[in-house]
Formats: C-alpha cells, structure tokens, sequence
C-alpha cells in the first residue's frame, strides 16, 4: 500500500517535472514565433525592432529642425499662409517629438544617436542654408522658407516610409503613417503657395 502511494507521488512529480521542462523548452520557440509572423509585442522587446529605434532617433532631430524653421517665419515674412502653415507645423510636430521621446525612453534607448549621421539624413538644412533663411526677408524668405521645408518634408516622408514597411511597432507605425499623411498635404500646400 504504502510503496504503491510512493510510486504515485513519483510518477505525479516526474509527470509534473516534465510539463515544466516542456513549458520552459516551448516557450522560446513560441516567442519568436510570436515575434516573426504575428508582430506580437512580448514584454521583453516592448514589441519594436532596429527600424522603429532608427525612425524615432532621425525622426526627433529632423522634427526639431522643422520647428527651428518655423520659428524663424516670425518678423521675416506678412505671407498669411506662410505664417498659418508655420503655425501648424510647429502644433504638429512638437507633441510627436514628445512622443518619440517617450518610446525611445520606454525601450531604454537613447534618444538619438550621433549628431554626424544627422547631417546627412534625408532633407536635412545645414548651419549655412539655415544662416541664410534667417537673413531673407519678405518674398525671397517664403520662396526660400517654401523650397526648403517641401525639400525638409520629403525627407521625413522617405524615413517614415522605411519605418512603415520595415518597423514592427504598431506606435511607431501609426505616426509614421500620420506624418506622411500630413507633410504630404503640406508638401501640396507649399507648392500650390510657390506657384
């Protein structure tokens, strides 16, 4: 009797030891199941990958950029649209900047990389085309103001377009899509304003 419940005991610890052994030996292949096919966002990852970390580094300084040429319309120019357009610009970008703050922030990453690789992402103004924005006035401002932010504009519609088809982030996704939406109907606007 008592060799009989022993035996029980042991075949329900060793039948209890193999479901955890199977449960631990599952569990990675199932996550990256998860992560390759279905896009599932695992506590771990915070469900991005290397595009959504690229889009949100190049993304806020660009943003940033586009905020410093829209302060500079202020005294520069009396073109209403240019101003309403500036206006908007800056409501749009500033809580983006926020939010790709706060994700890279969520992820433990910093929140950009090097300052080299900025001069040469897409659309971005140098030092001098910025220095020489800020002396125009008037009419050679806008068209000048006009021809760099559709230039600046295309710029974040290509990284958004990378981060779209290449990001696993659904965040991520959505405000790319948001910002291709926007800048595109800007990029229109701006060039209906030059004629």
């Amino acid at each position: 009797m008592t060799s009989r419940k022993l035996v029980g005991a042991a075949l329900a610890a060793l039948a209890s030891f193999a479901v955890l052994a199977g449960c631990a030996s599952s569990d990675k292949p199932s996550s990256g199941h998860d992560m390759s096919t279905m896009n599932m966002p695992s506590p771990q990852q915070a469900g991005h990958n290397q595009a959504d970390v690229t889009f949100a580094q190049g993304m806020i300084p660009h943003h940033q950029q586009a905020l410093e040429m829209a302060k500079l319309v202020e005294g520069r120019t009396k073109n209403a649209k240019v101003i309403d357009l500036a206006g908007r610009i800056q409501q749009a970008q500033d809580p983006e900047i926020q939010q790709l703050n706060g994700l890279l922030k969520g992820w433990g990453v910093a929140t950009s990389g090097e300052h080299s690789e900025h001069g040469s992402m897409s659309g971005m103004m140098t030092e001098d085309d910025l220095a020489n924005l800020g002396r125009a006035k008037d009419a050679a401002f806008d068209r000048q103001w006009l021809e760099m932010m559709v230039k600046h504009h295309e710029g974040a519609l290509t990284m958004a377009k990378t981060a779209l088809q290449q990001g696993t982030n659904a965040e991520v996704k959505a405000l790319a899509q948001k910002v291709v939406d926007g800048q595109q109907a800007e990029i229109t606007e701006m060039r209906a304003i030059l004629g």
